[in-house]
């Protein structure tokens, strides 16, 4: 791939890393701090960037498994987050080459449809299976998940990121 030109060179990423940190996602969404409809689903926001940034490694089977995980722990309908995170995995995947070459902010802006798209989704399944409807509130989750890309962005690529001061050790 060609590179933009600034573009720090990042080393392999880690596997265990990768699933350390979703699986860290998940436990933050298992918090027993109370489900509010603006909360931010930091384990969709974590799928989403492994399935831009390695897209061979975390895939679809993956963000079904962790949905299941999701509805079993909230007693939701079955299969609820689990479609919502399938969905939002294809979706990141078909767009992970173009995504790339955009800064952070401007794949901030770009990764907001899709987590629309993905609460969207969880809405209507819970209205189709008889529940109530909980405000527009709802809303601000995926405005919250798009402003916290560039964070999630800096931290989970931190570990691969090159040292800035090549040495003869380090030549690049």
């Amino acid at each position: 791939m060609i590179m933009r030109p600034g573009q720090p060179l990042l080393l392999p990423a880690n596997p265990l890393f990768i699933w350390a940190s979703l699986l860290g996602a998940l436990l933050i969404n298992m918090l027993p701090v109370g489900r509010n409809p603006w909360q931010p689903d930091v384990l969709a926001l974590v799928l989403v960037f492994w399935s831009v940034h390695q897209p061979l490694r975390i895939g679809i089977g993956a963000a079904f498994v962790f949905g299941l995980a999701m509805d079993v722990h909230q007693a939701a309908l079955l299969g609820q987050h689990a479609l919502s995170y399938t969905a939002l995995t294809y979706f990141a995947i078909t767009i992970h080459r173009r995504l790339l070459w955009f800064t952070v902010p401007s794949q901030a802006v770009q990764v907001l449809p899709l987590f629309v798209a993905a609460h969207a989704i969880e809405l209507a399944i819970r209205m189709l299976a008889g529940g109530i409807f909980p405000g527009t509130s709802l809303l601000l989750a995926p405005l919250f998940e798009a402003a916290l890309w560039p964070v999630v962005t800096v931290v989970l690529l931190a570990p691969q990121r090159r040292a800035p001061d090549p040495d003869e050790n380090r030549p690049l």
